[in-house]
C-alpha cells in the first residue's frame, strides 16, 4: 500500500541556481494544514532550506523577494523585527527570535537540489 505522506524527493532546482549568500529560491509547502512559503539558499557551499516564517512573529522573513541574507552574506535576517538566524542551521543568532527556523531536508547530487518531503512538510499541491 502506498502512503501518500511518505517521504519523497522532489527536484527543486539546478545546483547552479543557488549562489553562496545570494538570492533564495522560493517554493510553497503544506505545513500544519496551511500553504506556506519556504526558501532554499546556499551557504558555504551547501544548500539549505527553511520555512519562511520568523519565530518571533509568524511572518515571512524576506524584505524583497528572495533576499534573506544581510549585507555580509553571513546571516539570515527578518526584515520586520531584525531577528538573525544562522544560514547553515537556522538557529537564532540574535534579536527577537524564539528558537530556530524550521529546517527542510535537502540533498544535492548530479547538479540538482532535491527536497525531501516529510509527513509535516508536503508540496502545496498535495
Amino acid at each position: 500500500m502506498n502512503d501518500p505522506l511518505a517521504e519523497t524527493a522532489i527536484a527543486l532546482c539546478h545546483s547552479a541556481d543557488l549562489v553562496d549568500g545570494g538570492l533564495a529560491l522560493a517554493f510553497d509547502v503544506r505545513y500544519a494544514g496551511r500553504t506556506c512559503r519556504a526558501f532554499a539558499i546556499r551557504y558555504r557551499g551547501q544548500a539549505h532550506a527553511y520555512l519562511n516564517r520568523c519565530t518571533h512573529v509568524a511572518m515571512e522573513l524576506d524584505y524583497q523577494p528572495g533576499r534573506f541574507f544581510d549585507g555580509t552574506g553571513q546571516w539570515l535576517l527578518c526584515a520586520t523585527h531584525g531577528a538573525a538566524y544562522h544560514p547553515g542551521t537556522g538557529r537564532c543568532a540574535g534579536g527577537p527570535c524564539r528558537g530556530g527556523l524550521i529546517k527542510i531536508a535537502l540533498s544535492e547530487n548530479a547538479g540538482l537540489v532535491r527536497w525531501h518531503t516529510a509527513h509535516d512538510l508536503q508540496p502545496a499541491a498535495f
